[in-house]
């Protein structure tokens, strides 16, 4: 119960906030400009499609890029909402009272970082309710499209999970946005300088550390469990990190 009381109040402080709704608004307004544009090529290529066998459909040609362009678009506005979870607690000196609370570092670290997946995840709702309805006036392929968004869950909720590490580390939320991106944008491009040609196996471990990796298999309708773990893992990992950094906090005080 306590995990779910600072993980509401954590919510409801971000939907108090000037910064997240600002964020929520021009998000919400760049996705709904690349679904539109990803329809409209669409219907403008129907012609074509029509004398191709197994033509890619809505599915394969709208939804799955938008999720997979939204993930882009998550990992730059993830610091921005995570930043101040802790560190912003740590400048305003409140830290202190979450510590002094009949509260344990689990239920603190778990309570803000369920609050914050609970916002990312409304963003992440409205975005898939662009390519949903076209299912009213068409087909979709529901298990590419619910594997992709699953990915992009997954996806997003590591990013809060090392947002939530690294704000527990400083007390500029400004320093915690920028390291976050720094370790988001590492872990995404980890890979792009391993040569498969010359040696496909130069780049076995990178590629499994790399999230973009994991979640282009999803997002391209595979779903495999080593792919979901893999994002589990990560996510405990960097919460378990933010625990035992609140734990040493709390033992200086």
């Amino acid at each position: 119960m306590n995990i779910l009381t600072i993980a509401s109040r954590e919510l409801r402080s971000l939907f108090l906030s000037p910064l997240a709704w600002s964020i929520l608004g021009v998000v919400q307004f760049i996705f709904a400009y690349i679904f539109l544009a990803q329809l409209n090529t669409f219907i403008q290529i129907q012609p074509q499609l029509a004398n191709i066998p197994n033509a890619p459909g809505a599915t394969e040609f709208i939804a799955a890029p938008l999720f997979a362009t939204s993930a882009i678009i998550f990992m730059l506005v993830t610091p921005l909402i995570t930043m101040r979870v802790i560190a912003g607690e740590r400048a305003n000196k409140s830290l202190t009272l979450l510590f002094s609370a009949p509260l344990s570092m689990t239920d603190i670290v778990l309570g803000k970082f369920l609050g914050v997946v609970g916002f990312l995840i409304c963003m992440a709702v409205m975005l898939a309710l662009m390519p949903l309805s076209l299912g009213f006036s068409g087909s979709l392929d529901y298990g590419l499209f619910f594997a992709a968004w699953l990915g992009l869950v997954l996806l997003v909720a590591s990013f809060a999970a090392i947002g939530v590490y690294m704000s527990s580390l400083t007390t500029q939320p400004t320093v915690a946005a920028i390291s976050t991106f720094g370790i988001l944008l590492m872990l995404w491009i980890l890979d792009w300088s391993s040569d498969k040609v010359t040696d496909p196996n130069a780049s076995g471990a990178l590629e499994y550390i790399s999230m973009l990796r994991h979640f282009e298999a999803m997002a391209k309708g595979l779903f495999s469990w080593a792919d979901f773990m893999y994002f589990i893992l990560v996510s405990a990992m960097f919460l378990i990190l933010s625990i035992r950094r609140l734990d040493a906090d709390r033992l200086q005080h």
